[in-house]
């Protein structure tokens, strides 16, 4: 999951700490994500969905 993150992330040109505020996450959310610590739950997933205008399964479908 992190790792698409991360391609959105590039893709609209926006860094982590942005979507932190801009979607009041906790930004120490996204480091317990990029670890392993934490997995995100529904509720954030929801919320950066919407921030970067996907679908909700963009970050929950495996790829292939």
């Amino acid at each position: 999951m992190y790792e698409k993150f991360m391609n959105l992330l590039q893709t609209k040109g926006v860094i982590t700490a942005q979507v932190a505020k801009d979607t009041g996450i906790n930004p120490s959310c996204f480091s317990d994500w990029k670890s392993g610590k934490s997995s995100p739950k529904v509720d954030k997933l929801l919320k950066l969905a919407e921030y970067f205008d996907v679908p909700l399964e963009y970050f929950v479908k495996e790829d292939g």
